[in-house]
This record gives structure tokens, C-alpha cells and sequence, in this order.
């Protein structure tokens, strides 16, 4: 499809919003996804010379880089960089990844960006954000969600903490609060005709999201001893079980109604001891042991057969492969198939600007010559940028 095409065949949201967005890797990447996702027009600008950050070896199955256009420009030159600037002019926002400082060096920060466009919105991520101590330094998710608390947070009692993948601050912090933030500014843009910097970090929004427990620890219903509460594993009413199957079976119930309904299904109604046990947290260690052994009975299908039915808040713990198949997510469509491969589909979803099909994702520069054409550029400024670009 052509970019024209692909331009009117997007839909959602966000359709009519432009986006420039400076290749990188992880959080940068998913933020460009999701406004892609939601209808926004996002070109990609890739290093040149096929390379592209992300999934260098397959850049079609890097999947974070779906529904976009990809140009190839070298930023390392005057001319390239000259090129991103009339890109800028014409954009609504921007998103770039770079270490703090890079940019402005490159010739390409947000003061200069906002002289050829004043309404422009220059989304940053960072891991440490764009000051403090630690504002040069490298790092990696498991590097920022440590100094939020969160790490410590998370994994069994006795054990060192445990990483919960990239999902927490690459992309639950940082790309996903980026995208909130770049659509916070776009509307204000809206009213006032003026742009702003998106100061996106992974340490602060990672924070952010232990909102909940911090309130937690001030009502005195949290300990920093993990293991022990609510929701990190200590209740025997809300975790993980194995079954005799080998697979696991997760446990969520947390209210009074659900967790009656659970001990109706498990045939421990009269039980006083799990009576008593609820909102008893000194009795949990021992009914977890009592449940734990009680799973390893049944198969997780036996036991989702017996629970899952019912308000029992029971589902079962499905591995990466098999999830798209459970007939919930098939119903829904939650995840989809393009050129053979499955992926998640887009969401939210709208009930009047209409659901965004992803497209595959671009090999890099796919698309030089008709963005290019687009912003105005002639067809020997076009040929002229190419050989600057494989230089």
C-alpha cells in the first residue's frame, strides 16, 4: 500500500495527527505503537543503510514498530538533519529516545524543533529523565524500577527480588506514560497554540504506579517484608497454584462475596479455620499451605472446569503461546494474526472512531521517497538526502 493509502486507511482517535519519531529502542518504540495504533500517522526516521535500532537482524518481526512509515535519514549530517527539521514543521509531535543532551548536540533539540514549529509537542524518554545525579548515566529497566521500591516489592519472601520482564518500567512507566503525556500536551496544544517538552521518565513513572501501595503503607495495611501482603503473595486468597498438571492456577478473592464463593467451590464452606482466615493475615501462611496442597490434586483444566464458572475469581495461568487461544481472547479479538504472526491487537477500544488494523512493520527506509514527497521535497533533493544518507 502505498503511503497515501496507508495514511487514509488509518482510522481511530488520533487519525489527522502527525508524528515524527526518532528511531530507538523499548519504551520509545511502544509509545510510537500505541498513537500508531490509535490511528495517528507516525514516520519512523531510521538510521540509513537498512540498519534500524531495535531487531537490526529481522526488522519485520519487530513488532513494536507496526502501522508506521519508515524513512532513512542520517541525523550525523547537516543535511539529514536539515530534512528532519522540515519533517518538524509539518508535525504535531515528536518522540525521541536519546540520552539527555544528545539531541541539542545532533542540532535537532527541542529548541530548535520549536522554532520551526511552535506548536509542536517533543516527547523525551529517558530511563532517569532529563536531570539529577543520575541523569547521564546508562541504565535499564531493572535499573529504574530498583530505585523506585518496586523491584524490592516483588518475589517470594526469603529470595532476591524477582524482575517482572521489561512490562513494568519499559513499558507500563515509560512508553505508555509518554503516550499520556504526549496526548495531554496535544490537547492543551489545542487550546493555547503552543507546544511543550514531554519530560518522560521511567523512574518517575514507575513510581507512579506504586501510587497504591504507598497509601497503603500509610494506613499501616502494607509491610516491606514481601511476601506478606495483600498482594504480593501473602494472602492465601490472592496468588499463584500449582496444580498436578504442572500448570498454575491464579487466585483473586480479595472480597468477601468472592472469597465465600471460592470456599463454596473448593468444598471448604464449613471449614472454620478458612472462616476465620480472611482478614486474619497470621492465619494466611498456614491456609496457603492448606490450599496449596489442595491444588496439587486436580489438573489446572479439572480445576478451572470446577471454579472458573462461577464468581470464584479463578483463572488459569497461561503460557505466552497458549493464551491467544483461550476462547475469551478469541472472542474478543484481543490478539490478532498478521503475515503468520500473532500478536496483541490494538487497544483501547472506541465505540465511534473506529478499530485500527496494525500493519506490518516497515523494513527501514521503506518509505524515504514518499515521505519525503509529502513535506514538499523535490525529486533531486530526495536523490540528493539518499546518497547523503548511505555516507
Amino acid at each position: 500500500m502505498s503511503q497515501n493509502g496507508l495514511a487514509a486507511a488509518r482510522r481511530g482517535p488520533l487519525s489527522g495527527i502527525r508524528v515524527v519519531e526518532l528511531a530507538g529502542i523499548g519504551p520509545a518504540p511502544f509509545c510510537g505503537m500505541l498513537l500508531a495504533d490509535l490511528g495517528a500517522d507516525v514516520v519512523r526516521v531510521d538510521r540509513p543503510g537498512g540498519r534500524q535500532a531495535g531487531n537490526p537482524l529481522s526488522p519485520e518481526l519487530d513488532l513494536l514498530n507496526r502501522s508506521r512509515r519508515s524513512i532513512a535519514l542520517n541525523l550525523k549530517t547537516p543535511s539529514g538533519v536539515a530534512a528532519l527539521l522540515r519533517l518538524v514543521a509539518g508535525a504535531d509531535a515528536l518522540i525521541e529516545g536519546f540520552r539527555p543532551g544528545v539531541a541539542e548536540r545532533l542540532g535537532f533539540g527541542p529548541e530548535v524543533c520549536t522554532r520551526r514549529n511552535p506548536r509542536l509537542v517533543y516527547g523525551r524518554m529517558t530511563g532517569w529523565g532529563q536531570d539529577g545525579p543520575n541523569a547521564a548515566r546508562a541504565g535499564h529497566d531493572i535499573n529504574y524500577i530498583a530505585l523506585t521500591g518496586a523491584l524490592d516489592a516483588i518475589g517470594p519472601p526469603g529470595l532476591p527480588p524477582v524482575a517482572p520482564l521489561n512490562l513494568l518500567g519499559d513499558f507500563g512507566g515509560g512508553g505508555m506514560l509518554l503516550a499520556l503525556g504526549l496526548v495531554a500536551a496535544l490537547l492543551e496544544a489545542r487550546i493555547s497554540g503552543r507546544g511543550q517538552v514531554v519530560d518522560a521518565a521511567i523512574v518517575d513513572g514507575t513510581a507512579l504506579l506504586t501510587t497504591m501501595i504507598h497509601a497503603m503503607r500509610a494506613q499501616g495495611i502494607w509491610s516491606d517484608d514481601r511476601g506478606s501482603n495483600l498482594l504480593d503473595g501473602g494472602a492465601h486468597f490472592y496468588g499463584v497454584y500449582e496444580c498436578a498438571c504442572g500448570g498454575y492456577l491464579s487466585v483473586g478473592a480479595i472480597e468477601p462475596q468472592f472469597y465465600r464463593r471460592l470456599l463454596d467451590g473448593l468444598g471448604l464452606a464449613g471449614d472454620p479455620e478458612f472462616q476465620a482466615g480472611h482478614t486474619d493475615p497470621a492465619r494466611w501462611p498456614t491456609l496457603r499451605a492448606r490450599l496449596r496442597e489442595l491444588f496439587r490434586t486436580r489438573t489446572r483444566d479439572e480445576w478451572c472446569a470446577l471454579l472458573a464458572a462461577d464468581d470464584t475469581c479463578v483463572a488459569p495461568v497461561l503460557p505466552m503461546a497458549e493464551a491467544p487461544q483461550h476462547p475469551h481472547n478469541r472472542q474478543r479479538g484481543t490478539f490478532t494474526e498478521l503475515g503468520g504472526i500473532v500478536q496483541p491487537s490494538p487497544a483501547p477500544r472506541f465505540s465511534r472512531s473506529g478499530e485500527t488494523a496494525p500493519n506490518r512493520p516497515p523494513l527501514p527506509g521503506q518509505h524515504t521517497g514518499e515521505v519525503l514527497a509529502e513535506a514538499g521535497f523535490t525529486e533531486e533533493e530526495i536523490e540528493m538526502l539518499g546518497g547523503a544518507a548511505a555516507r
